[in-house]
């Protein structure tokens, strides 16, 4: 994609989550138009310790299958099939592609085989620009494993949206959800949060407000029930 359309930077990022019983942990690195911001988060759900930081320069390694900073060196590789979605959004167009992945490696000393969600995402953005947003895994009540990714706000056209649940890796599409306010809830699952990543980064052009908190989950998406589930929700109001 063009750095700029008209007067729309190009905005981009790629994203790594890791979800499940002991440790979650996010990673990610993000561009607008020449700006660049690198982030991550670690919550150990066994001492409940969490720690993150964002830098506006490279923090560690993050590239396609691997990612390692202080204290964390993880492996990642495909563990379904991956979505990807073009959508309009203001008067230009947007895209992301979702795709589930097996985790392995260590965070903090605690080692890991999790599952996980990686985000890419690009395009010429709306000034300004809001979502309400949830990814996370576990297991069914049948002993499947489970992914989703559940979106309003971008990519949420009623067909042929972003939102999207794997079972064993094999993706349906899920229909319109709604967020709650505070983000306790969606499509029929609630959510238990336990430790949030949240900045309010006021810059010249850009002003963005994020929340990304990351707990438990219970309930049903689709017509699947959850045994566990473990992952984010996360709430973005940015003007850039």
């Amino acid at each position: 994609m063009a750095l700029f359309r008209g007067l729309r930077p190009l905005k981009k990022w790629r994203y790594l989550g890791v979800y499940g019983p002991d440790v979650q942990m996010c990673v990610g690195i993000a561009r607008i138009g020449g700006a660049f911001q690198a982030f991550w988060a670690v919550h150990n759900r066994t001492t409940d310790a969490f720690r993150d930081r964002a830098a506006l320069w490279p923090i560690g390694h993050f590239d396609h299958n691997s990612a390692r900073f202080d204290g964390v060196d993880v492996l990642y590789e495909r563990a379904g099939v991956p979505i990807e979605v073009v959508s309009p959004h203001g008067k230009h167009l947007i895209w992301t592609r979702k795709t589930p992945v097996h985790v392995t490696g260590t965070i903090d000393g605690v080692a890991i085989a999790s599952c996980g969600l990686v985000d890419e995402s690009a395009g010429h953005h709306a000034r300004v620009t809001r979502w309400s947003w949830s990814a996370g895994c576990g297991t069914s009540e049948s002993g499947a494993a489970v992914t989703w990714n559940l979106v309003d706000g971008v990519h949420d056209s009623p067909i042929n949206s972003e939102r999207t649940l794997w079972v064993d890796g094999v993706p349906q599409e899920v229909g319109p959800v709604e967020f709650a306010t505070d983000l306790s809830r969606v499509a029929g699952i609630e959510f238990h949060a336990e430790a949030e990543r949240a900045r309010h980064d006021r810059m010249i052009l850009i002003d963005s407000k994020y929340r990304q908190p990351f707990g438990t989950f219970t309930g049903s998406i689709a017509g699947i029930t959850l045994r566990n589930g473990y992952g984010v929700m996360e709430r973005h109001d940015v003007r850039w």
